[in-house]
């Protein structure tokens, strides 16, 4: 009876994202399961009987779990897109600013040009 409190516990781990002997954010299924308890991979069966409220509940957590990183996912990449469009509209306003100190100097030297133009005498 322990051995299915441990399983119980580890998926209880794995549900909160605390494993401690799979990496974290690791997938919910069978296998992880076992591990996480200390078994091997492969040992929860549904051929035993004693296993069929653990399955179903891995099975639940699985189903809740896999929507909750599939929308963190999806906020993840709308940031990282957002984040690049940032940095090349950066990029951008740098290369304008430049062009126009650029820009701004070559005049400043031609009005500097024309103040020295002597006047001609009538």
């Amino acid at each position: 009876m322990s051995a299915l409190n441990d399983y119980w516990e580890a998926l209880s781990r794995l549900r909160s994202n605390t494993p401690v002997r799979v990496p974290k954010s690791s997938p919910i299924n069978k296998d992880t399961v076992a591990l996480e308890a200390g078994r091997k991979r492969g040992s929860i069966k549904k051929s035993r009987t004693s296993f069929s409220e653990l399955i179903e509940a891995i099975d639940n957590a699985a189903a809740n779990i896999n929507h909750s990183y599939q929308s963190i996912d999806n906020r993840l990449k709308a940031e990282q897109s957002a984040k690049n469009n940032y940095r090349e509209l950066y990029h951008q306003a740098l290369n304008r600013e430049l062009m126009l100190m650029e820009r701004l100097a070559q005049l400043e030297k031609e009005i500097e040009s024309l103040k020295k133009v002597v006047p001609l005498r009538k």
